[in-house]
């Protein structure tokens, strides 16, 4: 049926609401004739024609009023389909007011229509006095359990691909209003209206058949599957549950989606009750999952990718600050100040973020991470906050991938210079205001970037203190002793040692 209503709107969008009233037209008739067959049956008649064209106008009469086609809130609905100025969540708010009007006046006005129909075809029937006051009364109670076992599904799915095509992929109808009665009132109130119908009818048939039922006892039996297949399944499940259902099997889907890790589609928020509710609340669910994801994408657009995914994963206090062995070190560019002078902000930045884009990846792919960016320079540390074993192996081998590459990418153009150091650091967070910092604080930290420093002096593109020498777990060739240098804030000489650019090619493949 879902496809019926959709192809009803894409095809009659401007004029949905007469669609709804011809489609669903045959499903009301069926019941008016029915209960006619019915009664005339149990009196005993043989007047079905007339009955049936009293039935005929009767369904007609409570359909119409029933959807009240071309008039009321359908009109602003049908508007927005035209492509006329039509506020979407106006239009989106008339599609809920006219499903709950149209529930209301299904239950009140089929009661009385069934009612005067049964009176009508009684009469024709033969039947007088009491028996047809009695029908009258029975056939309320029967128009208003008919209405009851389908109308608000039967409603809310015709309405359904209106509201999918107003509310879109938007957020306009999570936050309306919903209705009072609940999914599961109307599906206790369904199967209570589909009992008592299934009850009626069963007598009725009963009674019609009553001569041949005391002959042949079997005939209840083929009386209860006849009508268990012909009516209760139709009324049941058809007309009761399975149009409520969509928006589980939509929740179903919807979740399968998102444990995929796709945040992109939104569920329809396409009833008014607390399914629509539950679809909002899960729409609200997915909205913080993308953004959380979003975060965390431009998190690690600023922070390195392992020092933000283990932020968010653990709590605050993750990097309250701790003593631990590392090897630092500083990358930094050769008389980078002469070309932002002559060149300009875009061309100076997009210089820059080339340069970073060697060395990121290779300081991440050895196992560090780079610590800040200092103007034309970067830090990068090994062994904090993750544990790294061979952190002073990890170091060497991204200074020789980066001077390589750097070479290879700017052809002499920019000469790099990196220093490397190993040793004692606290690692923690600092800050405050809101504004905190993964840091590196110690003497070993300040080493590094003075070593740095130093190979302006000596020539080298790497330099290696001797602590870093002998961290390594590996026999590096190619070291050149450079001495021992007196450097700031250094009360002894620091022994550093150069990297033998014929053999750097190959350091990085130990």
């Amino acid at each position: 049926m879902d496809r019926i209503w959709q192809w009803t709107w894409d095809r009659y969008s401007a004029r949905y609401s007469w669609a709804v009233f011809v489609v669903g037209l045959p499903l009301i008739l069926t019941t008016f004739l029915f209960w006619s067959v019915l009664i005339m049956a149990v009196q005993g008649g043989g007047r079905y024609v007339e009955a049936a064209a009293v039935a005929a106008v009767a369904a007609l009469a409570s359909w119409y009023v029933t959807v009240l086609p071309g008039i009321g809130r359908s009109r602003l609905v049908e508007r927005w389909a035209a492509g006329r100025e039509v506020d979407r969540a106006s239009a989106l708010d008339a599609t809920y007011a006219w499903t709950r009007g149209s529930v209301v006046r299904a239950v009140v006005f089929n009661a009385v229509w069934t009612a005067l129909m049964s009176i009508v075809v009684g009469a024709i029937a033969g039947a007088r006095g009491s028996p047809l006051v009695q029908y009258g009364v029975l056939g309320a109670l029967v128009g208003m359990a008919v209405q009851a076992t389908g109308v608000h599904s039967i409603a809310e799915a015709g309405v359904r691909p209106a509201r999918i095509a107003i509310a879109g992929g938007t957020a306009i109808g999570d936050d309306l209003p919903r209705s009072r009665p609940t999914f599961a009132m109307w599906s206790g109130v369904a199967l209570v209206a589909s009992s008592f119908l299934f009850a009626v009818d069963g007598a009725m048939v009963t009674a019609a058949v009553f001569r041949w039922t005391r002959a042949e006892p079997m005939l209840f039996a083929v009386i209860g599957c006849a009508l268990a297949v012909g009516f209760g399944m139709p009324m049941t499940v058809g007309a009761a549950l399975a149009p409520s259902l969509r928006p589980i099997r939509d929740l179903a889907e919807g979740t399968e989606r998102v444990a995929a890790g796709d945040y992109s589609r939104r569920l329809p928020v396409v009833q008014d009750d607390d399914l629509g509710a539950l679809a909002a609340s899960f729409n609200r669910m997915q909205a913080g999952l993308a953004e959380r994801q979003r975060l965390q994408v431009a998190f690690g657009s600023y922070v390195d990718p392992g020092l933000a995914a283990r932020l968010i994963e653990q709590d605050d206090h993750v990097f309250t600050g701790e003593r631990r062995e590392v090897t630092v070190m500083f990358v930094d560019i050769r008389d980078f100040t002469p070309f932002a002078e002559s060149n300009s902000a875009e061309d100076t930045v997009a210089r820059l973020n080339a340069l970073f884009e060697i060395v990121v990846p290779a300081v991440v792919e050895a196992g560090g991470h780079v610590n800040k960016f200092l103007g034309d320079g970067a830090l990068a540390v090994f062994g904090a906050p993750n544990d790294l074993a061979d952190h002073a192996d990890a170091a060497v081998t991204a200074a020789v991938l980066i001077q390589r590459l750097v070479a290879e990418r700017f052809f002499g153009e920019f000469r790099i210079g990196i220093g490397v150091n190993t040793g004692k650091v606290i690692a923690g967070t600092i800050g405050g205001g809101g504004k905190l910092e993964f840091t590196l604080i110690g003497d070993t930290v300040n080493v590094a970037a003075r070593v740095e420093q130093l190979t302006k002096t000596t020539g080298d593109a790497i330099l290696l203190t001797q602590q870093t020498v002998d961290a390594l777990e590996s026999g590096l060739p190619g070291l050149i002793d450079r001495g021992s240098h007196a450097l700031k804030g250094k009360s002894a000489a620091v022994q550093v040692f150069g990297l033998d650019p014929a053999v750097g090619a190959t350091a990085s493949t130990w």
